[in-house]
């Protein structure tokens, strides 16, 4: 295992144990009925499958499990995948204590076990996804192997513009829009809480423009249907000192008085 890939699995170890024990992730309410997922997720995945009912669904870089959990209780067989051992854990005690049946596997999402292969209608990643990984073209691969035929990729990201901005007034960039060469960053602190201070105190971060993603897409085999770029947001996802809310609730990016694309979908069948 690379040293990159060993300080983000330290980092992820980390945030599974605390995650959960704040009110960005509500796991009460989960366990009491809600689900876990974004509006933004639930029309995406209808947009790209329908109903869920008879669905295998595989959960790339699942963390501990509540996404996972939620098409669980919308109806799919469900498959969740992270490369952190605590989230894994964490994750397959969620499953207990909601009686929802799920099975959790640690592996890293750019090289799948072997025994996923061609076992899924639906991959299925969202945010907080490819910047965290090195090779975009494997984990692509990776997703590709393991639907069957006719299966689809529904991956929900935030956009890699959004992923340069350090300041918007003035407007300032401080990481790369595409190139996918690692970055080593910084940070003691996460998106669920900026008080709380980590033992962890780097990450490294990958930068992958749309053009690379949608190229590994094609190159694994995948027929790209649908590419959406979204100006608005459900969350800041971290970014809450960049972005606007609106009168809606909607979290909005402005450059220069104009909104940028915060958040992209991508569909990618496998035929």
């Amino acid at each position: 295992m690379s040293e990159a890939l060993e300080l983000n699995r330290a980092r992820w170890d980390e945030l599974a144990r605390l995650h959960g024990q704040d009110d960005y992730y509500d796991v009460e309410g989960f366990l009491a009925g809600r689900c876990a997922l974004s509006a933004r997720e639930r029309d995406e995945m209808t947009a790209a499958v329908g109903s869920l009912s008879d669905v295998d669904l595989l959960h790339v870089q699942c963390h501990f499990g509540l996404g996972t959990l939620s098409w669980a209780r919308l109806g799919a067989r469900v498959t969740g995948l992270d490369f952190s051992g605590v989230a894994v854990e964490r994750a397959r005690a969620l499953a207990t204590a909601s009686g929802l049946e799920a099975r959790f596997v640690q592996a890293d999402a750019q090289r799948l076990p072997g025994d996923l292969a061609a076992s899924f209608d639906v991959v299925f990643a969202s945010y907080g996804v490819l910047p965290w990984i090195a090779d975009v073209a494997a984990w692509m691969t990776s997703a590709a192997t393991a639907l069957r035929p006719g299966g689809v990729l529904v991956l929900i990201d935030g956009h890699p513009l959004t992923q340069m901005i350090d300041t918007a007034e003035p407007v300032r960039f401080d990481f790369p829009y595409q190139g996918g060469a690692a970055h080593w960053l910084p940070s003691t602190t996460f998106y669920a809480d900026s008080a709380t201070r980590l033992q962890t105190t780097h990450t490294v971060q990958y930068p992958h423009g749309l053009g690379e993603i949608v190229t590994a897409a094609v190159a694994a085999g995948l027929r790209v249907t649908s590419l959406a770029e979204y100006l608005d947001a459900e969350s800041p996802q971290g970014r809450q000192k960049l972005m606007v809310r609106g009168q809606d609730g909607r979290w909005r990016l402005f450059l220069a008085g104009q909104e940028i694309p915060i958040e992209y979908a991508l569909h990618a069948p496998l035929p």
